[in-house]
């Protein structure tokens, strides 16, 4: 493979001009609907730069160093097998007839578009330790239900999204924790600062705004069934007409067709999915358990030290292993309810797989596009122009701005945090005259890149969490994008005003009020912003 082209400064280098491939693919992508595409122009535009304008060169790097780089990351390779190891899971589950027996059994609890959306939401709070795992298990376990209830696939995949990055990076106990605190140590260390770092992880979850609010929001939305903007268009059209996906989407799954191969006369069994997925959920908690420790029990670390396991846990592996299990589980029940034989099994698993391939597609070029702007130094630019004068007052303001841009601009949450983070932690300490640590202007900036991560990443049509939510939920990625950004813009607006009230007070005080701000005007714009879907 061919080393990637490097230049000297490349953030200095382009300047201004590093904006033009994220903003292209993005532009693109709503204009045209096609994800792929825009994706690809938008690697080949940065590429070009790159390569000095050479046409040929730059379409050759694009495919060797970018495309084929982005698999050769063990990461991604794995995520790549994680997300295709779970379609052939619920390729299996499909046609053994686990989908059909979920929907019916779920058909007959839920008892309205309310309960369907509230018992996603459950869903996805009760899968809180890793967002990938989250998004694969909540959105083809409740779709039949969400479904059969009208509620729409945007709406399906609204719910996934904001109840996967968010809750996960509240848990303190998460695929997230030990790269958070890793960056933490870095950071602080650098300043002189010896402290427990998973404790100030937990210092920062009060100011973590975007989170806390983003599902608070989706809580709301769903108790009162009151929508806004696309997504109440989308709404309206489920409910009256029944179509969950409108007339022009793309869904970016098909496992609905695996489920209609159900051979006739087999028994409908809810355990035949049931069994599989919670092997799925437990064994990804035990392996991401069982990896961390075999890391850390050299240093003494005992088996019960929760967050030190988990923190040091390696989730690509660890869910590669749950979700292979989960895979045998589920042709083990299938072959013992006798609803497919062996063949049909591995059949199943393949055509599972093959579901979700475009999904493979898009996650590759995501992650090219996130390289080509990282080397030009797209992020660098963004952060040096924006913090050249900074008052205390609005530092946690502009810093959570800069990490929406990165965030939305790359589609990384890890990768806006591994950037911003060095270098807004040092200028809020220079502040302050205390333990950094304990500061609460140090701590809510520290927190508004924590926040501003997940907001781009959690909106970003080029983010691999908002495609796996469109995939996992059956919805058109570009619907998933429209219909989600205004929502998340609404959390985003309260977190801008939580940062405000910090900045002016700068007190304990000032965390509860902007909080209890935050929640009451949230649940006042969905009761006087939102319409009833249901009205008649």
């Amino acid at each position: 493979m061919i080393a990637p082209h490097y230049v000297d400064n490349p953030g200095n280098g382009f300047q201004g001009w590093s904006l033009i491939p994220p903003i292209f693919a993005i532009l693109l992508a709503f204009v045209s609907r096609q994800v792929i595409l825009s994706l690809f122009l938008g690697i080949f535009s940065g590429v070009l730069m790159v390569q000095g304008g050479n046409l040929f060169d730059s379409f050759l790097r694009t495919l060797d160093t970018y495309l084929l780089g982005s698999l050769a990351d063990s990461w991604n390779a794995a995520i790549i097998f994680f997300t295709l190891s779970i379609g052939g899971m619920a390729g299996i589950i499909a046609r053994a007839g686990g989908t059909k027996a979920v929907a019916n059994w779920l058909a007959r609890k839920a008892k309205s578009a309310r309960t369907a959306q509230v018992s996603t939401i459950f869903a996805g709070l009760f899968i809180f330790f890793d967002d990938y795992a989250n998004t694969l298990i909540v959105g083809p376990t409740m779709r039949p239900m969400t479904d059969k209830m009208k509620v729409s696939r945007e709406k399906l995949a609204y719910i996934v999204d904001s109840t996967a990055a968010p809750i996960v990076g509240l848990a303190c106990i998460s695929t997230w924790v030990g790269y958070e605190i890793g960056l933490f140590s870095q950071t602080f260390t650098k300043l002189g600062v010896e402290t427990n770092f998973f404790t100030l992880f937990l210092k920062t979850v009060p100011y973590t705004f975007y989170n806390i609010f983003a599902i608070v929001l989706v809580f709301s939305i769903a108790l009162w069934r009151r929508d806004y903007g696309p997504m109440y268009k989308a709404e309206r059209r489920a409910f009256l007409t029944g179509k969950v996906l409108s007339n022009t989407a793309s869904p970016m799954s098909n496992l609905d067709t695996q489920a209609e191969q159900v051979k006739d006369g087999v028994k409908l069994k809810v355990s035949t999915a049931l069994i599989p997925i919670l092997t799925l959920i437990f064994s990804a908690f035990a392996a991401l358990w069982y990896n961390g420790y075999t890391a850390v029990a050299v240093d003494g670390i005992a088996w019960y030290q929760m967050s030190d396991c988990f923190g040091a846990a390696d989730p690509s592996i660890s869910l590669i292993w749950a979700a292979i299990f989960a895979s045998i589980v589920a042709g083990v029940v299938a072959l013992f309810n006798k609803s497919m034989n062996l063949g049909e099994v591995f059949d199943s698993w393949v055509e599972g797989c093959k579901s979700l391939f475009i999904t493979a597609v898009i996650l590759v070029l995501a992650w090219s596009i996130g390289s080509i702007v990282s080397e030009l130094g797209t992020a660098d630019f963004l952060v040096s122009y924006v913090t050249e004068s900074i008052s205390s007052i609005f530092l946690p303001i502009i810093v959570f701005f800069i990490s929406c841009l990165v965030a939305f601009a790359t589609g990384t949450s890890w990768g806006t945090m591994a950037i911003v983070i060095p270098l807004a932690v040092p200028i809020a300490a220079s502040y302050i005259n205390g333990d950094p640590a304990s500061s609460v202007l140090v701590l809510s900036t520290l927190s508004a890149v924590l926040s501003g991560s997940i907001f781009g990443d959690h909106c970003s049509p080029i983010s691999d969490t908002t495609i796996m939510s469109s995939m996992s939920s059956g919805a058109d990625h570009m619907d998933h994008v429209k219909t989600q950004i205004p929502y998340a813009l609404t959390g985003a607006a309260f977190t801008v005003i939580g940062y405000l009230i910090i900045g002016l007070s700068q007190s304990l005080w000032s965390t509860i009020l902007a909080l209890l701000v935050g929640l009451v005007g949230i649940i006042a714009v969905v009761r006087f912003l939102g319409k009833p879907v249901e009205k008649s």
